[in-house]
């Protein structure tokens, strides 16, 4: 059997450990607020990150997973900038002080649904709450189609040195199956746009492994992107989970590139990217060497959150807006999902958080060892007993994958090889104490490949 057959099963992201579907929802309101005051007490210095969720978009893209809301009426705007602006408030009160904001990103949904007056409304009462660290990173993401000079510029002068410009494929017959019809001249007006205006780091978010995609879908797309050279890259595969988004049933599963054809589409990818200076920098990701993510790796202050990979690791992260997940180290929070519960919540008065889980001693062991495989791509053991407990069964685990090649196993560690980065969700998986011990009885999880 060959890798992509073998090791091709359904896998967590793990972009949080545990992952949600396990967390316990052991977590009260009040249990969050002192876990998150404690985590900002401890990390004055460090400062803390910061994620608004902004959910809506004008239309439907058929391959997206994110948590957003469909409409064409802008009045939503206003009243939902107000409430992201009472919740923030609450964590400010919390605080009882100025925090240092090391990291604030804009995600969607589409940021760029919003004017840039409303934009300005919301950041600017943020900003004027926060002590700005010397090497702040203020990013967002955007739909080409959707994002105009106005908007870049404000944001821009408010502080904003980093845009994620959603791409996915300039073929036009995957554009239509995915319902995200965008032309190079968007995307082009968009990376030269910000980069006129002093944007310092241009990511593109392309997929592989969506419907109708072929080598020569990769091919073009990446003869684009090569002109347009962002700093950073991120080429991940597409998650196909109608089980929970039923806009992917639009399409069926034979449409899609499966197994080992859709892994050469990755290969053909990254070879592309390689040969473009590109360098690789975790799970899916590429960046030119002056990026600063790229930097972070090689330093390993590289982090991964609910956010994706980050150049800073700062204990806390504050979630705001529907659906939002907030992380302060030993603890997560996710905010409510529907628009009228958030607004519910925030009308009395009250921290919006929907389920949580309070990590164990056990899950911050696992934790840190998932985190050190995704971003270093390696790690080691300490003696402790916790540690001897949990790892009991996971050197019969990796032997296999060191048999195919995909590791080495050390006396106190282990280390990725080159072709094992392509399976470091797998090799998580074996860490995965919670998972092994109770094992899903239904679909939740996408594929590796």
């Amino acid at each position: 059997m060959n890798l992509i057959d073998k090791y091709n099963i359904p896998v967590p992201r793990y972009t949080s450990y545990p992952t949600v579907p396990y967390w316990e929802n052991n977590l009260e309101v009040s249990d969050w607020q002192q876990h998150v005051l404690q985590s900002f007490i401890d990390s004055k210095e460090e400062g803390i990150s910061l994620y608004i969720h902004l959910p809506f978009c004008e239309s439907l893209c058929t391959y997206c997973g994110c948590n957003k809301i469909f409409t064409k009426n802008h009045s939503l705007e206003h009243p939902y900038i107000e409430a992201v602006i009472k919740e923030w408030g609450m964590y400010r009160r919390l605080f009882g002080e100025k925090p240092k904001l090391r990291e604030l990103h804009l995600g969607g949904g589409t940021p760029t649904f919003f004017s840039a007056e409303n934009l300005q409304r919301l950041v600017k009462t943020i900003l004027d709450d926060c002590e700005l660290a010397d090497d702040v990173e203020m990013g967002l993401e955007v739909h080409p189609a959707y994002t105009n000079e106005k908007q870049l510029s404000m944001l821009h002068e408010l502080g904003f040195t980093r845009i994620s410009l959603g791409v996915q494929d300039f073929d036009p017959k995957v554009q239509r199956a995915i319902n995200r019809p965008q032309s190079v001249e968007e995307v082009r007006f968009v990376t030269e746009t910000a980069r006129k205006l002093g944007y310092t780091s241009v990511n593109f978010d392309l997929i592989f492994g969506l419907p109708f995609q072929e080598m020569e879908s990769i091919l073009k797309t990446f003869e684009e992107v090569a002109v347009l050279r962002p700093d950073r890259i991120a080429f991940y595969s597409y998650a196909h989970v109608p089980w929970t988004q039923k806009a992917q049933r639009l399409f069926s599963e034979d449409d899609l590139p499966k197994g080992k054809e859709k892994r050469r589409l990755y290969e053909l990818g990254r070879q592309l990217l390689e040969e473009n200076g590109y360098q690789e920098i975790g799970m899916d990701h590429f960046a030119l060497k002056g990026d600063s993510l790229f930097q972070a790796m090689e330093t390993e202050t590289m982090h991964r959150n609910f956010m994706g990979y980050t150049s800073h690791h700062t204990k806390l992260m504050v979630g705001l807006g529907v659906s939002s997940i907030g992380d302060s180290w030993t603890a997560f929070a996710q905010n409510e999902k529907g628009l009228n519960s958030y607004y519910k919540a925030i009308e009395e008065g009250r921290f919006p958080v929907m389920r949580g889980h309070q990590l164990t001693d056990e899950d911050l062991v696992i934790r840190q060892h998932i985190l050190n495989l995704m971003c270093k791509f390696r790690t080691s053991y300490s003696e402790s007993d916790i540690e001897n407990h949990l790892l009991q069964g996971l050197n019969a685990r990796l032997k296999e994958m060191e048999d195919d090649g995909l590791l080495g196993i050390f006396p106190k560690g282990i280390m990725l090889s080159q072709e094992g980065k392509s399976f470091v969700r797998n090799v998580c998986m074996a860490f995965d104490y919670r998972l092994w011990d109770k094992q899903p009885e239904t679909r939740i999880f996408s594929q590796a490949v």
